[in-house]
C-alpha cells in the first residue's frame, strides 16, 4: 500500500473478526516494523509481550476488564481481538547505555532521574505507532488503548518486571465494522493552526 494511504486508511479499529486469526509470520512482521523505530543512543529500551488466541488474551482480559464489567463495555469486538500486543518501556536501558564511554559524557547514564525527559516512553511510542502503520499496511486493524489503572494486575499476569513500564495494549486482527470512538468526530487541526515557521 502506498505510504498516503496506510496514513489516510489507519485508524483506532474496536472491532474484530472473532473467527479469523492472524497469521504467525504476519504477527512477526508487525513486531519487525516496531523493531526498526528509531530510539535515542540506539538504545532500543523496548520489548513487546505477544498475546495470541484466545487463551492468552483471556488472561489480559480477566485482569484488565473482569467478565462482571463486561455487560457495559462500549466496545465489546474488542475483546476478539486474535492478538495483542503489550509496548514495554525500560528506563534502565537508557541509564545503562547513556553510561557507555561514548555517552558518559551527557550524564545521563547517572539515573533516570538525570534525564529531563523520558526517552524511553517516546521511543517505545515511536516503535507502537510503527507496528499500527504496519497493520494498516497489510490490511488489518489496529488499535492502541490504555491500562487504565490496571497496570499492576497486568504486569503481574505477564510477568512484566517491576522495572518495566507497559505504556498501553495494542489489539491487532481482522477488523469489523464498528462505531467511530466518541473522538472521531472532532475536526483535525490544519497546518495553518498548528505550524509555526521561525517561530510561535
Amino acid at each position: 500500500m502506498e505510504f498516503d494511504r496506510v496514513i489516510a486508511r489507519r485508524r483506532m479499529v474496536r472491532a474484530f473478526d472473532p473467527d479469523r486469526g492472524v497469521d504467525p509470520e504476519v504477527v512477526d512482521a508487525l513486531l519487525a516494523a516496531a523493531l526498526a523505530a528509531p530510539s535515542a543512543g540506539n538504545t532500543q529500551g523496548w520489548d513487546f509481550v505477544v498475546l495470541e488466541g484466545p487463551t492468552q488474551t483471556a488472561r489480559f482480559w480477566d485482569v484488565s476488564l473482569p467478565a462482571d464489567r463486561r455487560a457495559g463495555f462500549a466496545w465489546p469486538g474488542l475483546l476478539d481481538a486474535p492478538v495483542l500486543v503489550c509496548p514495554v518501556a525500560d528506563a534502565d536501558a537508557y541509564v545503562r547505555r547513556y553510561g557507555e564511554p561514548d555517552k558518559a559524557s551527557t550524564g545521563l547514564g547517572e539515573s533516570a532521574d538525570a534525564w529531563t525527559f523520558p526517552y524511553w516512553l517516546t521511543d517505545t511510542a515511536f516503535a507502537t505507532m510503527s507496528l499500527l502503520l504496519a497493520a494498516t499496511d497489510r490490511g488489518l486493524g489496529a488499535c492502541f488503548f490504555g491500562l487504565f489503572g490496571r497496570q499492576a494486575a497486568v504486569c503481574d499476569v505477564l510477568g512484566i518486571p517491576d522495572e518495566h513500564t507497559p505504556i498501553g495494549m495494542v489489539a491487532v486482527g481482522h477488523r469489523m465494522p464498528d462505531a467511530p470512538g466518541r473522538s472521531a468526530g472532532r475536526a483535525r487541526r490544519g497546518p495553518d493552526e498548528v505550524v509555526h515557521r521561525g517561530q510561535w
